[in-house]
């Protein structure tokens, strides 16, 4: 018998500010976190804007030993999960009696850009023995939940997903998965991702992935929208923590959600684009509703992926009325992309605290930048201003490129 999964702790880095309600607050009220770039000069770039993490202090977070020997995404990861693990009020370090039933998945889609291409630089401009010996260590996508695990004493469960923008939802549902079959009673997952820099700009820009609407960055991440462009490139951290309700229980934990579903596909048609019917869309939405035993008609709100860019918007919307049919135009859907911008990795996990608060507070957050409708994307994006709503059960999707997709549901607390 499948065994219920909970949601307990939360922890956010964004754009909009360090911390849940900073974060919240600002989604609400409809602010972008884009600006022009300040991480490096972009006067030679296509695309000159980003959503930057911007009030951050790692010291907040980490000794300063430790910090020079991590990179950013690290940072952002770690900082999240402590938020989540102290909302949660669970013991650190756990102990031996807990600690073989705890882990810890998160999903990376790159890893450490930041080091990888200032150690390059070291390497061409001071020699090959002037490279740190932590380049290799910090850089790894599997350091960020080795490094959660150390904090608390996590022996059981523990990976990094790289599953593009999708990874951040593999790390929830993967976590879900390891709590509902009993390989573990608390898990730590979500994603993060800190690549915000030139060559990672200058290659999306290079495939046209990026918006450059470089005069009105606030005004850039508009999906759904005519004139949408493309996505802004975002960094941070989403991070939650999962138990079995059981054992959540027993230990008197406030129980924010529950996690009840969980579908993952891949399109196996393009490296980038998605498959022109929608299948691994649909088929991935199916999954995720079946498993948490519902049907489309329970569900009242979708964290669209919604990036910002032509084929995701139209074929995501393509594939919702193919799942929900009339039930579709019941729906508020809407992309939360469109205030915090695309964290790539980190978006998935992001996004499941998203729906965790809206669940909470009982409001679907705004697509912002909305002005002009398209007519081939035809749902109720709740446009601009958010929106009060009795909400029971929630769909978020995310879909990366080389076709992978990851589609979780979840519902408020009985």
């Amino acid at each position: 018998m499948k065994r219920r999964v909970v949601v307990t702790g939360l922890g956010l880095v964004t754009s909009l500010g360090t911390g849940v309600e900073k974060t919240w607050e600002g989604v609400l009220a409809g602010r972008s976190g884009a600006a022009r770039l300040t991480r490096f000069d972009p006067t030679e770039f296509r695309c000159q804007i980003a959503a930057e993490v911007k009030d951050f202090n790692p010291e907040d977070w980490l000794p300063k030993k430790k910090i020079r020997r991590l990179d950013a995404f690290i940072h952002f990861a770690l900082s999240a999960a402590v938020q989540a693990w102290e909302m949660a009020d669970l013991p650190e370090p756990l102990g031996q009696d807990l600690s073989p039933r705890a882990g810890c998945i998160l999903g990376v889609g790159i890893g450490g850009m930041h080091t990888l291409e200032s150690s390059h630089t070291v390497v061409e401009t001071r020699g090959p023995s002037r490279i740190s010996p932590f380049f290799v260590p910090k850089m790894i996508a599997n350091m960020a939940p080795g490094e959660i695990a150390m904090r608390y004493q996590l022996w059981g469960p523990n990976l990094s997903i790289s599953t593009a923008c999708a990874a951040g939802a593999h790390g929830v549902g993967e976590s879900f998965r390891a709590i509902e079959y009993g390989h573990a009673d608390i898990m730590v997952c979500g994603g993060a991702e800190a690549v915000i820099t030139p060559t990672c700009v200058a290659g999306f820009a290079s495939a046209r992935a990026l918006s450059t609407r470089n005069d009105e960055p606030e005004k850039a991440s508009r999906p759904f929208e005519k004139d949408r462009d493309g996505f802004v490139i975002a960094e941070g951290a989403g991070v939650l923590i999962l138990e079995e309700l059981e054992f959540a229980r027993a230990r008197g934990a406030n129980i924010l959600a529950e996690i009840k579903g969980y579908g993952l596909t891949c399109d196996a048609y393009h490296m980038t684009a998605p498959e022109p019917n929608s299948r691994g869309f649909i088929m991935c939405m199916n999954q995720a509703i079946a498993d948490a035993g519902l049907a489309p008609q329970d569900i009242q709100y979708i964290n669209a992926h919604g990036t910002s860019t032509d084929l995701n918007d139209l074929l995501e919307t393509k594939g919702i009325r193919a799942v929900f049919g009339d039930h579709a135009d019941k729906l508020g859907v809407s992309s939360t992309k469109s205030q915090l911008g695309h964290m790539l990795g980190a978006t998935g996990g992001v996004e499941a605290v998203m729906c965790v608060l809206t669940l909470r507070d009982q409001v679907m957050p705004p697509t912002i930048n909305y002005d002009t409708p398209d007519p081939e994307c035809d749902l109720d994006y709740v446009p601009n201003v958010k929106r009060p709503a009795e909400i029971q059960a929630i769909l978020s999707n995310s879909f990366g490129f080389g076709g992978t997709n990851a589609s979780l549901v979840f519902s408020r607390f009985e």
